[in-house]
């Protein structure tokens, strides 16, 4: 039985205005230490499907569908039971470590305070456990910054505290917001090693949101696209950056620098991401596909199997002879 299973979440928030529906009917399965990367550009919906399953939406957000945890599902889950697996069993990244760190507490009372919760640790023991973790996040002088409030870290030194409040209770699953965002090159592979060791020592499974695709490259088993709230394809890494089916996935791939074209103009996607409080009435990559016919404008594709095969999925119209004329020269990484 899989760890996670995701089926048709949907995310809608409501405005004095109109409805802006965010996440559309999103699916999706996690083994355990497993890895899967969410990509796509902001406004997607990538965060916003993560933060219904922990029960963090806004005051004005909905979710429906299903998240099930270990056969619980996590939308209707009662907020006492959810409070004992989050933090707990389920764990979180968040992508700005300046707001999500409370400034009037010190790192120490930040850190240790999960861990008397969820781990009936002592305070001294669990400073000690802090420490250690701070450590294995690459922060100096651990010791004397866990006394320190967030104001007196910088900016990497915020976010690796947030990495490593999240890996405190050894989580089953973890949720990864952009979590190597203000990191530099050589710390970021330092993170990502740790949360390699994490996977391998205690079978975590890792749902990562980023948009960096190196980073998915070098971590993720499987991607979604997504965008306008919908998935757009749904591979494995190896599928995803040598055969793209979809075009904006071929599209994110051509955006990329590459080292063999040094100096040539990036390929942006022209156009501007869908306002999904109005929505297109069919796909909503139609006003910036650079082949859409009129289906693309009148229903939105659905998620079906890619050249019969069952682990890719795709949501587009654009049949298989014609998809070798956006392979030229694809991006990878």
């Amino acid at each position: 039985m899989s760890l996670l299973k995701v089926s048709d979440l949907e995310v809608a928030f409501q405005t004095p205005d109109a409805t802006v529906r965010a996440v559309n009917g999103v699916n999706f399965e996690l083994e355990e230490g497993s890895t899967l990367g969410i990509v796509g550009e902001s406004g997607s919906g990538k965060s916003q499907s993560v933060l219904a399953m922990l029960g963090l939406l806004a005051r004005n957000g909905r979710a429906s569908g299903s998240a099930l945890y270990q056969g619980k599902n996590l939308l209707t889950m009662p907020a006492k039971a959810l409070n004992r697996i989050r933090g707990n069993r389920l764990s979180m990244i968040f992508q700005d470590p300046m707001t999500s760190l409370n400034p009037y507490l010190t790192i120490e009372r930040q850190m240790t305070e999960v861990l008397e919760l969820h781990k009936n640790m002592t305070r001294r023991a669990a400073k000690q456990r802090a420490i250690g973790m701070l450590e294995a996040v690459r922060i100096p002088e651990a010791a004397h910054r866990i006394d320190q409030y967030p104001h007196e870290l910088s900016g990497g030194m915020r976010q690796r505290v947030m990495i490593a409040m999240a890996l405190l209770c050894e989580p089953q699953v973890l949720f990864a917001d952009e979590p190597t965002t203000a990191l530099d090159v050589t710390v970021q592979a330092q993170i990502l090693q740790l949360l390699r060791n994490l996977q391998h020592d205690f079978g975590t499974a890792i749902v990562l949101i980023t948009h960096d695709l190196g980073v998915v490259a070098g971590l993720c088993e499987k991607v979604m696209v997504m965008y306008g709230g919908r998935v757009m394809e749904h591979c494995s890494a190896d599928n995803l950056f040598a055969r793209p089916s979809h075009p904006y996935t071929i599209g994110l791939l051509r955006a990329l620098p590459r080292l063999d074209q040094n100096g040539a103009a990036l390929q942006g996607i022209p156009g501007n991401p869908p306002n999904m409080a109005h929505p297109p009435s069919g796909c909503p990559f139609q006003e910036r596909c650079i082949d859409a016919d009129a289906r693309c404008g009148e229903r939105a594709p659905a998620l079906e199997p890619w050249r019969n095969d069952a682990t890719w999925l795709r949501a587009c119209y654009r049949p298989v002879e014609r998809m070798k004329s956006l392979h030229e020269e694809p991006s990878h990484v």
